[in-house]
Formats: C-alpha cells, sequence, structure tokens
C-alpha cells in the first residue's frame, strides 16, 4: 500500500515504514497529512480531485537537521566583484506509520 501526499509544494510517494525528509515543520511527537491525493493498495487506485477527503497519512517526528551546505558564488568580469553566500536548508526527518484511506 502507498499514498501520494502533498505538503509544502512538494509532493512525497510514501508507504507504510518509510523514512522521508520533508521541510522544516514544528516540533511535536506526531503528525497527519491530510492532502493525500492519491492512494493504492495493490488492486484498488483511490485518486482525488484534487484531495481525498478520507484518506490521511500519519507520521513520526524523528528530528529536525540541516542539509549540506550549498554555495552561491557571484562575480563580474573585470569589476573586481565577488560574493560568496553559503546556505544550509532546515527539513524534518519523519517515519511513516499509518496510511488510512
Amino acid at each position: 500500500m502507498y499514498a501520494i501526499f502533498e505538503i509544502g509544494g512538494k509532493q512525497y510517494r510514501v508507504s507504510e515504514g518509510d523514512v522521508i525528509k520533508i521541510e522544516k515543520i514544528n516540533d511535536e511527537k506526531t503528525v497527519s497529512f491530510d492532502n493525500v491525493l492519491m492512494v493504492s493498495d495493490g488492486d484498488n487506485i483511490s485518486y482525488g480531485s484534487p484531495y481525498i477527503e478520507s484518506a490521511k497519512v500519519t507520521a513520526d517526528i524523528l528530528g529536525t537537521e540541516k542539509a549540506k551546505k550549498v554555495l552561491v558564488f557571484k562575480q563580474k568580469t573585470r569589476k573586481n566583484y565577488r560574493n560568496l553566500r553559503g546556505h544550509r536548508q532546515q527539513y524534518t526527518s519523519v517515519k511513516i506509520n499509518k496510511i488510512s484511506a
């Protein structure tokens, strides 16, 4: 059984027991996602328009971390302009517990 849900403008395909990284959310113990786009249990596939109202994905929050640093370097030729910035995106790791349709 798997489901496709949407959070933070991104879509994730998950099964029970999967660990995924999503954008940072509040530090709670469990979280449920209501924006479920599709649920499949092997034979039956349910689509929403755009969401399935009765479907829900519940997950446990494992922790909040930072991704690797991304360096942004800007330079203008022959103008003595150089700019170096770094960015580390924060994300939350969640473990999918239950998919209810």
